[in-house]
């Protein structure tokens, strides 16, 4: 790989020519380097990780207004496990409705941009840990099977933080299976010396979100939110979750793990 990387590195002079001038400008510009103490990393060599190595704002204007729980620095990339959800057309119709609702009372509501049920909390890891906590968590999976879990009522979260409120629908069915899943979770976020689940989880697919810790406030109206849910016209909405693959998110990477068909 070193060698592949000083070709790559001594041949960019070569494209601009061969004249004495080029050659004399390439000498000079190494004895800086060596006077120094290090070389240039050449291009093809910082684009190899550009999430790990490149900068990241940490002004939340460009997030939504979201403040990050965790402080960036080069290296560490933010993870969580989870069961994604893909929701029907019309759920987006539903979700218009919650902002128009929350905005009558003053909050400013923002959709989910994906949907899933959390199986851990969000934790930190390093580049170089990236690859065994996956095949540690992948092999602790193999003998998970798939299942169904439905969730169908309303209930108000807020982060540790307090920076943000979620609106989530609490999951009615499937509470055993995915205590089964978060034990298994669990044991690879202890071998890497991370933060395990909950102790008592209240599992559930956020729907909506808003700045700050408007909890009390929601809580409010939340019969109206849950009137809009019970009264669509083909019946009550309940959210049916088809637990098939589990998946982790670590930085821009997402791997996704299959669940055992059923006997």
């Amino acid at each position: 790989l070193v060698e592949d990387m000083l070709v790559v590195y001594s041949s960019s002079s070569d494209e601009e020519g061969d004249s004495s001038v080029n050659t004399r400008s390439q000498e000079d510009a190494h004895l800086m380097c060596c006077i120094s103490g290090r070389l240039p990393v050449p291009h093809c060599v910082l684009n190899m990780f550009p999430e790990e190595l490149d900068p990241q704002t940490e002004d939340s204007s460009l997030h939504g207004g979201r403040i990050r729980s965790f402080k960036h620095e080069q290296g560490n990339w933010v993870t969580y496990v989870y069961l994604p959800y893909n929701p029907e057309e019309e759920f987006t119709d539903l979700l218009d409705e919650f902002v128009s609702l929350a905005k009558c009372h003053g909050i400013d509501l923002r959709p989910q941009e994906e949907f899933h049920l959390s199986l851990s909390q969000t934790v930190v890891l390093r580049y170089h840990w990236i690859q065994p906590f996956t095949q540690n968590l992948k092999a602790s999976l193999v003998h998970c099977r798939r299942f169904m879990c439905s969730a169908e009522r309303l209930k108000v979260y807020c982060n540790a933080e307090k920076t943000r409120t979620f609106i989530g629908v609490e999951v009615s069915t499937g509470n055993n299976e995915l205590l089964d899943l978060i034990k298994v979770v669990d044991k690879t976020m202890a071998d890497f010396g991370l933060n395990t689940f909950y102790k008592d989880p209240s599992f559930h697919v956020s729907l909506a979100w808003c700045i700050g810790d408007l909890k009390a406030q929601i809580n409010g109206f939340l019969k109206e939110l849950q009137s809009i849910m019970d009264k669509q016209e083909d019946g009550p909405c309940t959210l049916n979750l088809n637990c098939v693959e589990l998946r982790c998110r670590t930085g821009n990477k997402v791997f996704c793990f299959p669940l055992s068909p059923e006997k």
